[in-house]
């Protein structure tokens, strides 16, 4: 299993680590990744590998068996061999605006209180399915209310709670089609906000800005119906 340094140090954009498999389809497997691995949404990393005077370019990061993170060569290229000892360094303004993004979707789920069906997230735009049956009656007071939340710079934290706690408090969970992970004995938990401040909690296992404030000024794009019940809210980094 791939320790995640991801979870330790959002914000971490070198590191060293050593690579312990190749996988059959070319990917690099290391001891430890501040690489996030694609999956809630968030697309998985870019960046580079360094080693010995040789350079690799990494094109994404993928889950593989048993816990494992696999990095994607950006092409076929020479790899640094089973047991050496590199330095990983990320593409950090593409995951940094990941980290701003996915933190204003989370408050974009408290201004429009309905359970989610799906969602993504990229570095310039993001969006979420709403179960949503009738049209939003006023899309600028949304953006005017989710622009105060993310100015009030409230703190980003996380917690943990086991897989019977995730249970017994079901409306934790947000999204309607995918469930938080569980299996492992707990559930990684972000909070936004902290005691009467706070004003979200839920299940995530991507990066997070450490306070709203770092999002930075947003703006909804458009409102799509995609179905009887399901519409999809867009949301736009302004800079």
């Amino acid at each position: 299993m791939t320790d995640m340094l991801f979870r330790e140090d959002a914000y971490a954009r070198e590191a060293t680590g050593k690579v312990v498999a190749h996988t059959a389809e070319g990917g690099i497997v290391l001891d430890a990744t501040i690489f996030y691995a694609q999956g809630g949404g968030q697309p998985g990393d870019s960046g580079a590998l360094h080693w010995d005077g040789n350079m690799l370019e990494i094109a994404t990061t993928v889950k593989g068996e048993e816990g494992q993170i696999v990095l994607v060569p950006a092409e076929p290229a020479p790899m640094p061999p089973i047991g050496c000892e590199l330095r990983q360094s990320l593409d950090w303004e593409r995951r940094y605006r990941h980290m701003r993004v996915h933190t204003a979707l989370h408050l974009l789920s408290v201004v429009i209180p309905l359970p989610v069906s799906g969602g993504s997230i990229g570095a310039e735009k993001g969006r979420l399915d709403f179960d949503m049956p009738e049209a939003l009656e006023d899309k600028e007071a949304i953006t005017v209310a989710l622009q105060e939340l993310i100015d009030r710079d409230l703190p980003v934290s996380e917690s943990w709670i086991t897989d019977e706690e995730l249970a017994a408090n079901p409306g934790l969970v947000k999204t309607m089609s995918v469930m938080p992970p569980t299996g492992q004995g707990r559930v990684r938990l972000v909070r936004i906000g902290t005691d009467s401040d706070q004003v979200d909690l839920q299940p995530c296992g991507g990066t997070h800005v450490a306070s709203t404030g770092e999002i930075g000024k947003i703006r909804l794009g458009k409102v799509e119906k995609k179905g009887a019940r399901n519409r999809r809210v867009n949301l736009h980094l302004e800079a």
